[in-house]
């Protein structure tokens, strides 16, 4: 009988821990994260952020790392974060199962998905918007715009800061800047919603490189800048500094999805009654966001202009409330691009900066593309973490990279970025204070690329968490100047 009983119980474990794919509700999704979490204790875990949605939901994340809650240099961070409008539901879905898949295929020994997890750390949020998603569900998920946004009425993905408006009034006047840019920020647009100053928070306090937005409606992957700089609504493109860095990104997911960089796929149509349909697989399945349609106050340029880590949006496809009778079947569709898009992490280069009393953080990173006949500076400088350590997306050719600091001589090397990466290219540099030569080495012209009065943009710890706290502080999210 206890044998029986034993036999019983073990079969429950087993059953439970298989993975249904059908529309999960907001009660269910923790249970499954709590589920691979049991099945994978050492490589994963589960946390929610720091504030939950207006109708109190908390925004659950799972990690897989073989180090859980810790950062760990060499090792990228990359995020995907689904159901950001609450009734495009499929990148919530995708999220649990990829959770699973990974957690079994790591017990299963399956070499590239352990290669994978022990050289990166991955976070997933399945859903942002799990008000909007209960909105959704609740009147049959048929239609094109209830429950898009969350309990407030505000679309998510128009209520991050708009940052894009910095950096093209910068271009304007001549100043090469376009990264870190909060602290540039004096006025919010609108209130900040509470699941977007969770996110918010998540994203300035881990040192994300790589992240995708999933969203639904088209079958396309799509790539700063979301707006566009003359203010035009439509067909302007926008390109980054990171332009090519992006494009590839993009391609990346694109073309290993089952479908979305086809050319003879169809097409979506906007409406029922439409009878066009665009097919972004003739242009490879990738755009440019404002050549697309303009947006104020994406996250996904935020991610770019606040941070370090370079987003991209995903949308999976023409329905936005996909049938569950589909579920797997998109799974499939996408099982291989959500794995790909994760290893472009791993590209460029990577490295610390240190001096020989240990770690640098806040250096500043630089890149010029000497792959041509003219050298090309790309215009978006990243910083080092707490450990010293930073990230560089990059395509394949040939780079200079500088590494530097106020109150140290910079540093340059040069560098080749191979196709078909795995592991991006070590380059450690190591900083001698200037206070070893002379008072003041910017008399001496020895900051590079002409920096506007040899002065570097850069952010101390400290004052940059300040204006974070303020943007995220409940009391500081009116329309008013913040302090």
């Amino acid at each position: 009988m206890a044998t029986c009983k034993t036999f019983y119980l073990a079969f429950l474990v087993v059953a439970s821990a298989e993975f249904v794919w059908k529309h999960h509700n907001n009660e269910e999704l923790p249970l499954v994260l709590e589920e691979v979490h049991e099945k994978c204790p050492n490589i994963t875990r589960v946390y929610a952020l720091s504030e939950p949605s207006v109708r109190n939901v908390p925004l659950y994340v799972i990690e897989f790392s073989d180090n859980p809650g810790f950062h760990q240099p060499y090792k990228p961070e990359v995020k995907y974060v689904g159901n950001i409008h609450g009734n495009e539901v499929l990148g919530r879905e995708l999220l649990l199962g990829l959770a699973h898949y990974l957690c079994d295929q790591y017990n299963n020994h399956d070499r590239h998905i352990r290669a994978l997890i022990h050289n990166t750390r991955i976070h997933l949020l399945p859903s942002m918007n799990p008000d909007g998603w209960q909105l959704a569900t609740d009147t049959g998920g048929q239609d094109y715009l209830i429950g898009r946004n969350n309990n407030h009425s505000v679309d998510l993905n128009r209520n991050f800061p708009d940052l894009d408006a910095i950096t093209f009034e910068f271009e304007r006047q001549g100043v090469s800047h376009n990264n870190h840019l909060l602290k540039d920020l004096s006025r919010l647009a609108a209130p900040l919603e509470p699941e977007t100053r969770a996110v918010m928070r998540w994203i300035m306090s881990i040192p994300f490189v790589l992240s995708a937005a999933m969203h639904g409606g088209d079958l396309v992957a799509n790539y700063p800048y979301d707006e566009s700089r003359s203010g035009a609504p439509v067909s302007e493109y926008s390109a980054s500094p990171d332009d090519d860095t992006f494009r590839e990104l993009a391609m990346a997911y694109a073309s290993a999805h089952a479908d979305m960089a086809s050319a003879s796929r169809t097409g979506c149509r906007i409406s029922s009654d439409d009878t066009t349909a665009y097919n972004f697989g003739e242009q490879g399945g990738v755009t440019n966001g404002a050549a697309w349609y303009s947006l104020k106050g994406g996250m996904q340029d935020f991610n770019y202009l606040a941070t370090n880590a370079f987003e991209i949006t995903l949308e999976l496809g023409c329905q936005k409330y996909t049938p569950e009778r589909d579920l797997e079947k998109e799974w499939i569709r996408n099982k291989d691009a959500l794995l790909a898009f994760i290893w472009k992490a791993h590209t460029g280069v990577k490295g610390i900066v240190s001096d020989d009393s240990g770690f640098i953080q806040n250096a500043i990173i630089s890149v010029v593309n000497i792959t041509g006949p003219v050298p090309r500076p790309i215009r978006h400088d990243i910083t080092t973490g707490a450990y010293g350590d930073y990230y560089r997306l990059l395509t394949p050719g040939h780079y200079e990279v500088t590494a530097s600091k106020p109150g140290y001589f910079p540093v340059s090397r040069v560098v080749t970025v191979p196709h078909h990466q795995t592991s991006a290219k070590i380059l450690n540099f190591k900083l001698e204070p200037t206070t070893n030569w002379f008072d003041d080495y910017t008399a001496f012209g020895l900051y590079p690329h002409g920096l506007r009065d040899a002065q570097p943009r850069i952010y101390k710890r400290s004052i940059y968490q300040q204006i974070t706290d303020s943007l995220l502080d409940n009391k500081q999210v009116k329309h008013s100047t913040l302090a």
